[in-house]
């Protein structure tokens, strides 16, 4: 068995299979034990490495966590971004490829400066801590890609508690903490008083976050609320196209004169596909209707203002009319579907660097929440759900959480259950209701439990109907964050490293 950790093909076609595990561990299948094999089977396959031999290993498990569970990028990029078959997969591997090299660093560093062989338990505390600063450091270096974390795959799991106590993080935490106990154990069978300390530190994690799963952090503030979300299924070819701007607008329009009377109606993002200066006439029409049912209505409009220079910019936003008011622009922007790196090199070489609406500007941080009968509202847009520091520092101020996508450049794919999952995790760390409206699914509404109470088919025009309660207080993650989780990783680095220098003189 040891023979198939050590370098070579056999080793790395494991961290290959090991890395394609985690998306099996996460939505839409929720296999959560296959997250802890597939830390276990890095970890150990890193034992007996170089520096070198590791990154590549590392690679390899990134290359098989990314192929496997950002398949989607292709159907973006063909689907959508008119590139050809060989074109799109080519610019998928690289994509893949490159974030690959996130896990490669990750386990050159291991390699190179905190692994300790001779200390099972100090080492299995120190790969945790950079399994944990991995993690964060994807969803940071150049804009980020937050995606993917082993985390989410507690969302319906044993540790689900823990979530409002430290966030996705502290759940990536122990899951690699015990994967890497399990692997040690044998190693401390010999060791009596580690081998009791490396059982509680394994079983701990388990039993609190069972202790504390649908624990109430947080309390209802005020009458829940009635809400509809419209799931317009507006076709992605069709959403930009000039021809095809009436007709989207009376969608919207007579879906809503439709409805069933409510406190909150919601559109998804960009919902009107025209900017706001050039739709006045079109939402004043739907603030009246608003204001007439005593409502307030919150949709997806691309905005143009200038910025703090004075120079014109465009943002996609998301504005309240009738018993509300308000304006977000969206601060956290897609890469190339938002705005396109080296835009001067890039624009014109293939249809997917000029795609529609890839030249918004990114809001200003610490901007104020959207009001919506009379109850504050943390607004995340698309891609904004998924980042966690982010999302709880706008949640902490909130009574309501709403996040607006339109996930048809995923297709049918396993994405827009990835990124469903992971607006789960926002609900369920903050203690607050979540309300998700997209063009084409999933619509939901989401507990603070991360539960889905509501929700509407993929692929399908319709209204979902429901309640949500304002919520006040707020989840230990949301009053000391990642600080706390941050403190630990590092002191559990900084001695691996020192313990490390020590060993070798």
């Amino acid at each position: 068995m040891n023979r198939l950790f050590q370098p070579g093909w056999a080793g790395n076609l494991i961290a290959l299979l090991a890395g394609a595990l985690t998306t099996l561990a996460l939505a839409p299948y929720g296999i959560w034990p296959l997250a802890l094999l597939s830390i276990a089977l890095l970890y150990r396959g890193l034992r007996a490495l170089t520096p070198r031999q590791a990154a590549w290993r590392g690679w390899w498990y990134g290359f098989g966590l990314f192929a496997s569970g950002t398949s989607w990028v292709y159907v973006s990029i063909h689907d959508y971004g008119a590139a050809s078959p060989p074109l799109a997969a080519f610019l998928t591997l690289g994509f893949v490829a490159g974030l690959g090299l996130f896990f490669a660093l990750a386990t050159w560093l291991w390699a190179l400066c905190l692994r300790r062989d001779s200390a099972p338990l100090g080492d299995a505390l120190a790969f945790a801590a950079l399994w944990v600063a991995q993690e964060a450091f994807r969803g940071w270096f150049l804009t980020g890609f937050p995606w993917l974390y082993a985390g989410y795959s507690q969302l319906d799991g044993p540790m689900a508690g823990l979530a409002p106590i430290g966030g996705v993080w502290l759940l990536s935490f122990a899951l690699a903490l015990s994967a890497a106990l399990l692997v040690n154990l044998p190693r401390l069978l010999g060791n009596k008083p580690q081998l009791a300390e490396a059982l509680v530190l394994l079983i701990a994690p388990w039993l609190l976050g069972a202790a504390f799963k649908d624990h109430p952090w947080t309390a209802p503030a005020g009458e829940p609320v009635s809400v509809a979300a419209i799931q317009g299924n507006v076709a992605q070819n069709l959403k930009w196209d000039p021809a095809q701007l009436n007709a989207q607008l009376a969608l919207y329009r007579d879906m809503s004169f439709a409805s069933k009377p409510v406190d909150i109606l919601v559109w998804p993002e960009t919902a009107v596909p025209v900017l706001k200066d050039q739709a006045i006439g079109y939402l004043s029409m739907m603030d009246r209707f608003a204001s007439d049912r005593k409502s307030a209505l919150i949709t997806g409009v691309p905005i143009r203002q200038p910025n703090a220079d004075g120079e014109m910019r465009y943002y996609n936003a998301v504005s309240v009319v009738g018993q509300g008011a308000g304006d977000y622009l969206k601060q956290r922007l897609v890469p190339f579907g938002e705005y396109v790196p080296l835009q001067d090199m890039l624009r014109g070489l293939i249809a997917f660097f000029d795609l529609p609406m890839s030249d918004f500007a990114r809001g200003e941080h610490d901007q104020p929440l959207l009001e919506a009968k009379g109850h504050r509202i943390a607004t995340f847009i698309c891609y904004e759900v998924v980042y966690p520091e982010f999302a709880a520092e706008m949640a902490a101020q909130s009574d309501l959480l709403l996040t607006v996508s339109n996930d048809t450049w995923f297709g049918k794919s396993i994405g827009p259950l990835q990124h469903l999952q992971m607006a789960q995790m926002r609900a369920l760390e903050a203690g607050r209701w979540m309300i998700r409206a997209t063009n084409n699914g999933v619509t939901v509404l989401i507990d603070p439990f991360g539960h889905i109470t509501e929700r509407l088919p993929q692929f399908e025009q319709a209204t979902l109907y429901g309640q949500v309660q304002p919520m006040q207080h707020l989840t230990p993650y949301l009053q000391w964050r990642s600080w706390p989780l941050i403190m630990l990783c590092s002191l559990l680095a900084g001695w691996a490293l020192v313990r490390r220098r020590q060993d070798a003189k």
